[in-house]
């Protein structure tokens, strides 16, 4: 069983959010302050019988902030499950909420009570409405009919067929939700609520096997008693107590490991650790993030033992950040694990080393709209999107790459050198600082911009994306019928969010200005080009426009020691640079302007 669909109305910064989850794994991803948050939120006020009922009574900040809330007004989650078809406790647990074949509902509602409901309704609703004339109840099924959106403040439950539900009867479905400030250390502590001690419990231990463990304390402590030192300081507490408490409420006093109960022994159980340096450490010798790989490890193991034991009506898994205080190959292979386990889990999550380990299909993308709510949004929500520029996305959404999901405006770029060497110049020239800005600068190593350019469309990412490109139109590289390489199709690209801007030829030629030639001479001197550094330096003397054969020599040196170094040794000379081209000039004037 799986939550296919979240729909919210009106919690938070949400205001209106309907997306179908496609993959066993969620990831949900964006830039702080977008909803993220609040997304997990909605899923536990809906499903989390863990949550006490106190939340599930909204305060004003729980409310979206178009509300006015002295008028009647609904925050509303409703959540869709599929797969649950031929499992008899997951049927079991949504008995009554079905409304098709494997399809079945639960939603919240905060709403006014029902008294003034009626009294709206019959015109008699004077008095401004405050959150204590509202409450909270939890329904299911009801008319397939009537969509999870079409579900307004004043319509009644029992209009269109739903049910209560209890949360008593959610109970089998257990959900778990691990915040991202998390004192791992401290849960990984045993207590009588802890997972540990769950997990041991949930594994049926016979009473032959649990009278075999309660022995072997008894005898244990019997060794300790025996010890000389131990049974002084017992008689010496013994003595102490007494003297206190007088004989009506002496104790008589022993010391040992623990009670000789199958209990105790098992609260006072912890993870013991080694390694090829240690042997049988604690936990809290630890960093946080291995404490928090072994405490969901744990987690995972409880879920399956449930499950196989035939207790379990589903699970979910919620989890703040799984990547907090881990390496990234540790981040990689956790995302990878997730996506294995049998049951559902939907992480937040800022890391693109996560994102790119994990297929498109599992991405929930939030976003900020400029005075709109966030955008809330799937890759394959988005229409302009093919099934082909899906699978292109997937192929180059590396670690890198990935950042554009998470940026507030994006400029693309085709490789290496602008991705390193513009910037600085942009810095240096323009006194603009590309991130405190908020622009990403992805380079996609290609020329292939299409699949890219779509994804920030209408109905997709609204988000500006700025392309930035060569024209490639080199004289000594054409020959008489030859095409340029790109930039005729770039303005079939262009809509609301996505821009191209095109140098005449090549990036190097296109940086080799009057203003950039001390860079360019230092740069070269670096590289150890003597005829090249010749002529910038006789062009410097000359001064005047740079002659197309300097900028030719200038793109031949760049490809003779590799582009990239090129631009990463030219980006330690940017404070000589004095000029940008004009194209670069007018994107990032364009991505600047909202």
């Amino acid at each position: 069983m799986r939550i296919s669909r979240v729909v919210i109305q009106n919690l938070r910064s949400l205001q209106s959010v309907d997306v179908l989850l496609t993959d066993a794994t969620t990831l949900v991803i964006g830039e702080n302050n977008t909803g993220k948050s609040a997304f997990i939120h909605a899923l536990r006020l809906c499903l989390d019988v863990g949550l006490s009922s106190s939340y599930r009574a909204l305060l004003k900040d729980d409310i979206h902030s178009s509300i006015i809330q002295s008028f009647p007004f609904q925050v509303f989650v409703g959540i869709e499950f599929s797969g649950f078809e031929g499992n008899e406790n997951e049927e079991a647990l949504l008995h009554g909420t079905q409304i098709g074949p494997d399809r079945a509902r639960i939603f919240y509602r905060f709403r006014p009570k029902k008294k003034f409901r009626e009294l709206h309704s019959i015109g008699h609703l004077t008095n401004a409405l405050t959150l204590e004339d509202f409450g909270w109840e939890l329904f299911g099924g009801g008319n397939s009919a009537v969509d999870l959106t079409a579900i307004s403040w004043n319509v009644e439950n029992a209009d269109f067929g739903a049910t209560p539900v209890g949360l008593q009867y959610l109970q089998s479905y257990l959900v778990v939700f691990l915040p991202a400030l998390r004192d791992v250390e401290a849960e990984l502590q045993q207590n009588r609520r802890s997972l540990l001690t769950r997990l041991i419990e949930s594994c049926g231990i016979s009473d032959a096997e649990q009278q075999a463990l309660i022995n072997a304390v008894m005898a244990a402590n019997a060794q300790i008693e025996a010890s000389p030192t131990i049974q002084a300081v017992a008689e010496a507490i013994d003595n102490s107590l007494k003297s206190i408490t007088g004989p009506a409420f002496s104790l008589d006093v022993d010391l040992g490991l623990s009670s000789p109960t199958f209990q105790a022994i098992v609260r006072n159980l912890i993870v013991l650790l080694s390694s090829s340096t240690f042997s049988q450490f604690e936990p809290r010798r630890n960093g946080l993030g291995l404490n928090n790989i072994l405490y969901i490890a744990i987690l995972i193991e409880h879920f399956r033992k449930r499950a196989a034991g035939g207790k379990s009506s589903g699970e979910l898994i919620l989890i703040e950040e799984p990547e907090a205080h881990l390496h990234p190959q540790m981040q990689a292979t956790l995302v990878e694990a997730l996506r294995e386990l049998p049951f559902q889990v939907i992480a937040t999550t800022h890391s693109t080393q996560v994102t790119s380990k994990a297929p498109l299909s599992s991405l929930v993308m939030f976003t900020h709209k400029p005075g709109l709510p966030p955008y809330v949004g799937t890759v394959r929500s988005i229409p302009a999107l093919t099934p082909y520029d899906q699978l292109d996305l997937e192929r180059y959404l590396d670690s890198t790459k990935s950042n554009l999901l998470f940026a507030r405006r994006v400029m693309l770029v085709e490789g290496a050198a602008e991705l390193l060497l513009l910037p600085p110049l942009i810095k240096q020239v323009l006194k603009i600082d590309l991130e405190r800005e908020g622009i990403t600068l992805v380079a996609i190593h290609g020329v292939h911009f299409g699949a890219f350019a779509r994804l920030f469309s209408v109905g997709g990412l609204p988000k500006r994306c700025a392309i930035v490109a060569d024209a490639d139109l080199v004289p000594e590289l054409l020959f008489p019928g030859d095409d340029p390489v790109i930039n005729i199709h770039l303005s079939a690209l262009h809509g609301p969010y996505v821009h191209s801007f095109a140098g005449a030829t090549t990036f190097e030629r296109e940086i080799t200005l009057p203003g950039n030639l001390e860079m360019l001479a230092e740069t070269i001197r670096d590289l150890g080009a003597p005829q090249a550094l010749g002529a910038i330096e006789g062009q410097i003397l000359v001064g005047g426009p740079i002659p197309d054969a300097l900028k030719a020599q200038i793109l031949r040196t760049a490809k003779r020691f590799g582009k990239a170094r090129f631009a990463q040794t030219a980006a330690r000379h940017a404070h000589l640079a004095g000029e940008l081209p004009a194209y670069v000039i007018r994107a990032v004037e364009w991505l600047r302007e909202i």
